[in-house]
């Protein structure tokens, strides 16, 4: 562990200012009418490319409010995403919780919020609900992808699991929140910096 806490001190000075910055995007975004659309990206995120989805909602956009499901479908798949269909229907369910911003609210901290969405929002699991609350502002959950995985067991933190089961999940999710707390950042911070070191990228 204490490999990759100097890992990560060692690149803190020359991205600070940009994970700073991406965080307060995120904050933004969460005082902005934009979370079900970052709701909708997350959604898109599972079993597939982040970096292809970010193109892919920017050229949806509002569509993602209004689109019928059969249409939504077919510009997902002409976009590229592997599972149009589903993820189409996924999204357009959704969309009964035009009142997101208000029960997100009612919640004590990101994680009660986050096992509301898992039980509630079709299609999301805990490291897409720990993706969206991060990129609305929320900094007291981790998202855990094979990224971070391959990380913590090329530091010889974790042995990477075969299947990352919720149990699992939150496992992992303690031993990050140890990290952070050695290097005296917030567990959304730590995300970035860990794909930092693992991809040379700050994506969202």
């Amino acid at each position: 562990m204490e490999e990759l806490i100097n890992s990560i001190k060692k690149v803190l000075p020359y991205v600070k200012n940009i994970v700073k910055q991406r965080i307060k995007e995120f904050e933004e975004i969460g005082k902005s009418d934009r979370i079900f659309i970052e709701l909708c990206f997350c959604i898109l995120t599972a079993n597939f490319n982040a970096e292809r989805c970010m193109k892919i909602q920017e050229k949806i956009g509002n569509g993602f409010f209004y689109l019928p499901e059969e249409k939504l479908a077919k510009k997902l798949k002409k976009l590229g995403h592997r599972y149009p269909n589903m993820r189409a229907k996924h999204i357009v369910e959704a969309r009964k919780y035009s009142n997101l911003k208000e029960i997100l609210e009612s919640f004590r901290d990101g994680k009660e919020a986050r096992e509301w969405l898992i039980k509630n929002i079709k299609g999301i699991g805990y490291k897409e609900a720990s993706h969206f609350l991060r990129n609305i502002g929320y900094k007291d959950v981790a998202i855990i992808d094979f990224h971070i995985l391959d990380l913590l067991e090329r530091y010889k933190i974790i042995k990477k699991p075969k299947v990352l089961t919720p149990r699992k999940y939150l496992e992992i999710e303690r031993i990050l929140e140890k990290i952070a707390k050695k290097v005296k950042i917030s567990l959304a911070e730590l995300d970035l910096y860990l794909w930092y070191i693992e991809t040379g990228k700050i994506l969202k």
